[in-house]
C-alpha cells in the first residue's frame, strides 16, 4: 500500500489509549510530507549546523506544534476522518510563529531584557499553543501543572508560607518563558532538537531494517525450548530492543505484539504475560547503549558526557533484566510450565550469520560513545550506516548485487575519506552527503523506487515518534524556567532537608514517593526534569554522588510507569492481553522487583554505578545484590526449588533487606540469614512428600 492511500495513525507512546484519527487522500500525503521534511531539517542541522542554537529550538518547536495540531484532535474520544479548519489554523499559526526567532534573532539580542509588545503577543500565543498541544497528546496533568506556574510566578507576593516569593511581572514571565533559553527553549528542548531526534531516527531505520526480527530470533533460538521459553524470550527480546529503543510504552506496542500472545499459547495467564513485557519494555530506557531520552537530558543537566551515564547503568540494567528473567524462571517452575518445541524456534546463529550486518550500525554506535565522539556525531554516523544497509537489504536485481559487493563498500569508504580530507567535510556531513548520493542514484535501477518509498517512511516514523518526546520537554521548561525565577527547587529541597535531617534513608524514601506520585500523571521525561530539579540536590547534599543521585530519581520516574495506579506500561500491555489493567500493574511491581532495589543499593553502595571504589567493591555489591534480588523474586513468587510458605516467604524478605542496607552488620546478618533459608529450603524440598 503506498503512501498516497495508507491511512496515517500513530499511537501516542506516553497514553497508548489515545490515537489519532486515520487520515485519508490528500490530508495524509500532506502530512506523511511534512512529517519527512521535519526530519530533513534535523538530519541537515545535525551534520551541518547552519542555525543558531535558539533558532534550531524554535524551528524545533514548529514542527513539533505543525505536526501535534494536524495529528491530535481536540477532543481525546474523537474519531473524525479529517483535519477540522481550526486545526489547520493552529497548526499553521504554531508552524509560522517558530520564524520570529530566526527573522528577528538580531533585534531580540539587541533588546534582551525589554520585550515589546509583539513579543509578548508572540511568546503568549506559542506558550498558549504548547500548551494544548501538549494537552492533546498526554491529557491535562503536566499541562495544567505547568500552566498553574505562570500565576503563581506572577502573585507569588500574596502566597502563604514557603511558596511565597516576590513575585514577576507579567512581562518577565514571558520574556524568561519564550525569549531567553530558560523556559519553552530550554536544555530539555535543546537535548530533544539534536540528540534525541538522531536516535529516534536511528531506532526507526534498525526497525525497518528488520532488528526486531533479528532479537526476536536470537531471544527464541537461545531460550524459546527452555522452561518457561516463551516468557524468557520477552525479557531477551524486549531488553536488546532497548539498546536501540528508549520508549518502554513503545517497546510494549511493538515486541508486545509478538511475545504476549506467544506467552498466553504456552499457558502464562494474560496478567503474567502483559506483566512481563511492561517490565521488561520499560528497561529499556536504562539499558545501555541508547537508553532512554532521560540520559541525554541527564547528561546535558549535570555536564556529564553521555559514556559516562551509559556505563554507570551497566550492572543496574543488567540487574534489572536478570531479575525479570528470574521471575519468569519461577513462575515456569511454579506453574510448571513448557518451552516451545526445538522445531519451532529458529536457529539464533543461523538468524546471526544471516544477518549479522544489522550489527553494523549498533557496534559502531557504541565505538563511537565509549571512545569520546559527542552523542550528536555518533548517532549521525550511525544512522548513515543504518540507512546504507537498508539500501543494501531491501534492493533487488541489479541494485542488490551492486551495494553487497565488496568493491562497494571499498569505494563507498573512499570516498568518504576524501570527502574528510580533501573536502573538509566532518564525518557525519560525508555520511549524509553519501545517504543522498545512493538514493538518487536508486532512480536509475531495479526496485530503487521501493526502497526510497522505505527509507522516507522511516523518515515520517521518526518524525512521529518525537512528538510525544519533543512536547514534553517544550512544556517543562515553563516549569523549570519559573522554578528558576522563583527559588522554588532551592525551598522544596531545603523542606526535604529540615524533614529528613540526617536521615539519608528518610530522604531516599520521601525522594522514591515523590517521584512515582510525579510517574502517576506524567511521562518518564517530566517526572525526571522535576524531581531532578528539587529532590536530586537534596540527596547530593546529603553526600550522595553526582550521577547515582540523578539516577535513583530516574529509576524511579521509570518504575512509576509499572507502579499502580496509573502504570502506563502496564495499560499498554493490557490492550494486548486483553486482561486488567490494575492487575498487570500489580503483577508488573512484584517482576521489577529490581528497580525497587538497586537504587537504593547504588546510593549506599555507589560502586555498583562504577562511581569510586575499585574492582572488588563493585563484584561485593554486584553478589549482594545478586542474592538480595534473587530472595526478593522468590518471595514474591512464593516458589524456588519448590512452594514457600509465609514464614519462608516473610524470612526470605528479611534477609534481602538486610543486604540491601549497608550497614556495620547487616552484611554479615544478610549473608547468614540467606545461607540458612536456600539450605532450609533445599532441604525441606528435597524430601519426597509423603502420601496422603
Amino acid at each position: 500500500m503506498s503512501s498516497e492511500t495508507k491511512p496515517i495513525r500513530i499511537i501516542d507512546k506516553e497514553n497508548p489509549t489515545h490515537g489519532t484519527a486515520a487520515l485519508l487522500g490528500w490530508q495524509a500525503r500532506v502530512v506523511f510530507y511534512i512529517a519527512i521534511a521535519f526530519t530533513f531539517f534535523q538530519v541537515a542541522n545535525a551534520a551541518f549546523s547552519p542555525l543558531p542554537s535558539i533558532v534550531l529550538r524554535s524551528m524545533h518547536v514548529a514542527f513539533l506544534l505543525l505536526l501535534t495540531f494536524l495529528l491530535f484532535r481536540f477532543r481525546r474520544d474523537s474519531d473524525a476522518k479529517g483535519i477540522p479548519w481550526y486545526d489547520w489554523v493552529l497548526a499553521g499559526s504554531g508552524f509560522a510563529l517558530g520564524f520570529y526567532h530566526w527573522v528577528f534573532e538580531a533585534d531580540l539580542i539587541l533588546r534582551a531584557g525589554e520585550p515589546t509588545m509583539a513579543d509578548l503577543v508572540v511568546g503568549v500565543i506559542v506558550t498558549g499553543l504548547v500548551i494544548e498541544g501538549a494537552r492533546r497528546i498526554m491529557g491535562w496533568e503536566l499541562p495544567l501543572l505547568c500552566g498553574l506556574f505562570i500565576p503563581y510566578a506572577i502573585w507569588g507576593r500574596s502566597l502563604p508560607g514557603f511558596m511565597q516569593h516576590r513575585g514577576f511581572d507579567f512581562e518577565q514571565v514571558i520574556d524568561v518563558l519564550y525569549l531567553g533559553t530558560e523556559g519553552l527553549y530550554g536544555t530539555p528542548t535543546f537535548v530533544s532538537a539534536t540528540f534525541i531526534f538522531l536516535f529516534i531516527l536511528f531506532g526507526a531505520l534498525l526497525e525497518r531494517a528488520g532488528m526486531i526480527q533479528l532479537f526476536n530470533d536470537i531471544a527464541l533460538g537461545t531460550v524459546g525450548h527452555h522452561k518457561g521459553g516463551p516468557a524468557k524470550v520477552a525479557v531477551i527480546s524486549s531488553g536488546l530492543m532497548g539498546t536501540i529503543n528508549g520508549s518502554g510504552v513503545a517497546n510494549v506496542l511493538t515486541t508486545g505484539q509478538f511475545t504476549i500472545p506467544l506467552m498466553k499459547r504456552f499457558g502464562y495467564s494474560g496478567v503474567f504475560a502483559g506483566a512481563v513485557e511492561a517490565t521488561a519494555s520499560m528497561g529499556g530506557q536504562i539499558m545501555p547503549p541508547v537508553m532512554g531520552a532521560v540520559a541525554f537530558i541527564m547528561a546535558e543537566t549535570i555536564g556529564q558526557p553521555y559514556s559516562e551515564i551509559a556505563i554507570a547503568a551497566i550492572f543496574p540494567a543488567l540487574l534489572y533484566f536478570g531479575s525479570a528473567f528470574w521471575m519468569v524462571h519461577l513462575e515456569a517452575g511454579r506453574r510448571n510450565l513448557v518451552g516451545m518445541s526445538k522445531e519451532e524456534c529458529p536457529n539464533a546463529w543461523a538468524a546471526i550469520k544471516r544477518q549479522w550486518y544489522l550489527i553494523i550500525p549498533l557496534a559502531a554506535l557504541v565505538y563511537l560513545l565509549f571512545t569520546g565522539f559527542t552523542p550528536l556525531f555518533a548517532g549521525t554516523v550511525g544512522m548513515a550506516l543504518t540507512a546504507i544497509l537498508i539500501l543494501g537489504q531491501h534492493a533487488t536485481g541489479a541494485t542488490k548485487v551492486l551495494l553487497l559487493r565488496v568493491l562497494f563498500w571499498i569505494t563507498l569508504g573512499l570516498i568518504a575519506f576524501v570527502l574528510v580530507h580533501f573536502a573538509n567535510l566532518r564525518v557525519e556531513q560525508a555520511s549524509i552527503l553519501l545517504i543522498i548520493v545512493l538514493v538518487i542514484l536508486t532512480w536509475f535501477v531495479k526496485g530503487g523506487r521501493q526502497l526510497q518509498v522505505l527509507i522516507l517512511e522511516s523518515f515520517a516514523d521518526a518524525a512521529k515518534g518525537a512528538l510525544g518526546v519533543g512536547m514534553a520537554c517544550a512544556l517543562v521548561g515553563i516549569l523549570i524556567g519559573i522554578s528558576q525565577m522563583t527559588g522554588l527547587a532551592n525551598d522544596i529541597a531545603r523542606g526535604i532537608l529540615a524533614v529528613a535531617g540526617d536521615n539519608l534513608l528518610l530522604a531516599l524514601i520521601m525522594t522514591m514517593i515523590a517521584c512515582i506520585i510525579l510517574g502517576t500523571g506524567l511521562p518518564t521525561i517530566p517526572n525526571y526534569i522535576i524531581t531532578s530539579a528539587m529532590a536530586a540536590p537534596v540527596l547530593l547534599e546529603m553526600g550522595v554522588p553526582l550521577i547515582v543521585s540523578h539516577m535513583f530519581v530516574f529509576y524511579f520516574g521509570i518504575m512509576a510507569d509499572l507502579t499502580p495506579p496509573v502504570a502506563l506500561a502496564a495499560l499498554a500491555a493490557s490492550s494486548i492481553a486483553k486482561d486488567s489493567h490494575m492487575k498487570i500493574a500489580f503483577t508488573a511491581t512484584k517482576i521489577g522487583v529490581a528497580g525497587y532495589v538497586v537504587p537504593f543499593m547504588a546510593v549506599y553502595t555507589p560502586a555498583l554505578m562504577l562511581q569510586g571504589g575499585t574492582w572488588f567493591d563493585t563484584a561485593y555489591v554486584l553478589l549482594k545484590a545478586v542474592i538480595s534480588v534473587g530472595l526478593w523474586g522468590a518471595a514474591a513468587s512464593a516458589w524456588l526449588w519448590g512452594p514457600l510458605n509465609w514464614p519462608e516467604r516473610l524470612f526470605a524478605t528479611a534477609a534481602a533487606f538486610m543486604l540491601v542496607v549497608a550497614a556495620p552488620i547487616t552484611d554479615e546478618v544478610g549473608f547468614a540469614m540467606s545461607v540458612a533459608f536456600i539450605a532450609w529450603h533445599w532441604w525441606r524440598t528435597r524430601i519426597p512428600a509423603k502420601p496422603a
